[in-house]
């Protein structure tokens, strides 16, 4: 068994086992706070659908037909048509102008990196990563190492078996891939491996001297005004190419306008035109038959048009034969291109369909379009918190100083909750009875924050370990002692309210929706809806307050079990069996399909908690207000 398979193992179940902390990775904090006061630059002239031949009432389907899907969490939607933004919408409530997490689709940009490189005469399609790293690279591999060169990255044709799982075996990844096996002979099966986006980046750096980053944001993200970003890097220092980078979607959009230009942008080639052209076509045949990959870009259904593509729905889909572009961002519960999502903008954009060079103005149907976007940015087309239910956004944007109330709790603050006589009286007579209790938590291994963030960050929790409630001036709070930190979120029960939680000096911004409500008991119920704006993960989280000063907590993300759950089944189904992997679980005699149970329990976990006792000064003939929640 390989080292990277025994930390996968261990990671697995120490999360079964309710065990916090990190991982055989080395965690220091790299996550910057959102650049509010930061200028944007070079942002696309508006205009309507009409103008550019594109109807109001085709964009208003199709985003009706993305928020109903049950399958599809929008984030983001941006379209261009000759380089004009016609239709822009954010779904509540995620705020437009916040970056958001891009998961796979910056290797699109990575290779860009490449095609800079080769350009400028630092680097051949065909060296082998072997010599460019060869002080990497062991004796006994380089006598039997077969030829990898940059093209098969590029291709995702190298055939290396250490993979996305191997990041939580240690801060070495440059050398755990350069001296893992091989499968078959490179060139020649497309497999899928983010760990060759992440050797593209280390060649970058190994020819210039620079990270990705630093490489990039002269030739790159300047020229085309991108100022709010942020790519996260490896212990090493090592930008990590594949994964790790916040943008903002008219940001994605611009990278997707660059390459429909052939990458010129306001006269200068930032990226050669035979690049453009080479990355853009066919390469490989990929496993689920899609439409074909080409250098680090997957190719799109209608001909000629391709999309860098990232998991969860964060693309940015390119026309050229009808000069558009297509942005988005998404929470979806499936994770690559075939998706439904995709699936339904290929409705809308089918091989037949050819817009106008214009179209009579049409103000009603725009003006429709409009309203849409607002109601689909406010919330106010839909429900209050329920399972597959959107949430209220946050009207006029993202507050700047969500960090602010977090680093200074005691200062006084104005949020949009409602004022008290606003509230049902149901909602005031539970907020005042719960507030100033403590409960403390039986089982102390959950985090506030989902376990695609604690894995993908590397940013694991310290358990929570207290919950409380507090009802101020109209403002109802939830506050979650996990580790040494203090969550203390507001939460709006008409919209969502703006906060922020500290995770290790890493500050993420959240919106918190709220719900009381009785279960068929009659059992008083808190639910919140836990959205963090910069990823594509939420928290859901149900309070039930039942008799004798308990509480149970019921646990779960989205996307959440299913998801994890088939990312998860191939790596335990490889590992069940062997002697070390059995040797970790000790006497417990754990099946494969045992494993899976016990996950699925880890992802939605089910936790109680206890009233904190009381000071000794306080009337011990008190009426439990467990007690009056349950009378009310």
């Amino acid at each position: 068994m390989a080292k990277e398979q025994i930390a996968v193992a261990e990671l697995v179940l120490n999360m079964i086992l309710g065990k916090t902390g990190g991982t055989r990775v080395d965690y220091f904090p790299q996550k910057p706070d959102f650049p509010f006061d930061r200028p944007y630059e070079q942002a696309f002239e508006r205009a309507t659908p009409e103008s550019q031949g594109v109807s109001s009432n085709l964009f208003a389907a199709l985003l009706r037909e993305l928020d109903a899907s049950k399958d599809t969490e929008m984030h983001h939607f941006m379209a261009l048509r000759h380089g004009k933004v016609i239709c822009e919408c954010s779904f509540a409530p995620y705020p437009k102008g916040m970056w958001h997490v891009t998961h796979s689709m910056c290797k699109s940009i990575t290779g860009m990196a490449i095609g800079m490189l080769v350009e400028e005469g630092k680097l051949k399609l065909d060296e082998n990563i072997y010599d460019i790293f060869s002080e990497h690279v062991n004796v006994l591999s380089k006598i039997f190492r077969p030829v990898i060169t940059v093209e098969n990255l590029l291709t995702m044709t190298s055939g290396v078996t250490f993979n996305e799982s191997g990041i939580v075996s240690g801060n070495d990844w440059l050398g755990s891939f350069l001296n893992a096996t091989v499968n078959g002979k490179p060139g020649t099966e497309f497999q899928y491996n983010s760990l060759n986006t992440y050797v593209l980046s280390a060649i970058v750096t190994k020819r210039t001297g620079e990270s990705l980053t630093e490489y990039l944001t002269p030739r790159l993200f300047e020229p085309l005004g991108i100022m709010k970003y942020y790519w996260e890097t490896c212990p090493k220092g090592i930008t990590k190419g594949g994964w790790g980078l916040f943008l903002c979607a008219e940001d994605m959009a611009k990278l997707g306008q660059l390459y429909l230009q052939k990458g010129k942008w306001k006269g200068q080639q930032l990226v050669s035109e035979y690049w453009v052209e080479i990355s853009t076509a066919r390469h490989q045949k990929t496993q689920n038959d899609t439409y074909g990959y080409g250098y680090q870009l997957w190719m799109e259904q209608r001909p000629g048009s391709f999309e860098y593509n990232g998991m969860l729905g964060q693309n940015v889909i390119i026309y050229p034969d009808m000069d558009m572009v297509l942005v988005t961002n998404a929470g979806n519960k499936e994770l690559f291109q075939d998706c439904i999502m995709l699936n339904i903008i290929r409705k809308y954009f089918p091989t037949t369909y050819h817009p106008a060079d214009i179209l009579p103005d049409d103000p009603l149907s725009y003006s429709l379009l409009k309203r849409l976007c607002g109601e689909l940015e406010n919330g106010s087309n839909v429900n209050l918190i329920s399972c597959g239910s959107r949430v209220s956004s946050l009207r006029g944007g993202w507050k700047r100083n969500a960090v602010s109330r977090m680093k200074n709790p005691d200062k006084k603050y104005s949020y949009r909750t409602l004022e008290p006589a606003a509230f049902p009286s149901g909602y005031r007579n539970f907020m005042q009875t719960v507030s100033g209790k403590t409960y403390v938590m039986e089982q102390q291994h959950i985090g506030i924050a989902p376990l695609f963030i604690q894995v993908f960050h590397n940013n694991m929790t310290d358990g929570i370990s207290k919950i409380s409630f507090t009802y101020d001036a109209g403002s109802f709070y939830v506050s979650f002692t996990e580790g040494n930190v203090v969550h203390k979120l507001p939460v709006g029960f008409h919209k969502a309210a703006d906060g922020c939680v500290d995770l290790h000096g890493e500050h993420y911004l959240v919106a918190v929706l709220g719900e009381f409500t009785r279960d068929e008991n009659h059992t008083p119920v808190l639910k919140l809806e836990i959205t963090f704006i910069e990823e594509c993960v939420k928290r859901k989280v149900h309070i039930f307050f039942h008799e004798n000063d308990e509480i149970e907590i019921r646990w779960n993300e989205t996307p959440g079990r299913k998801m994890i759950l088939a990312g998860l089944s191939s790596i335990t189904e490889e590992l069940s069996g062997n002697f070390l992997y059995n040797s970790l679980l000790g006497d417990n005699n754990i099946t494969a399909e045992l494993l899976h149970r016990l996950m699925e329990q880890t992802i939605e976990p089910i936790v109680w908690g206890q009233l904190e006792k009381q000071e000794e000064t306080e009337d011990i003939d008190q009426v439990s207000p467990l007690l009056q929640l349950q009378k009310q």
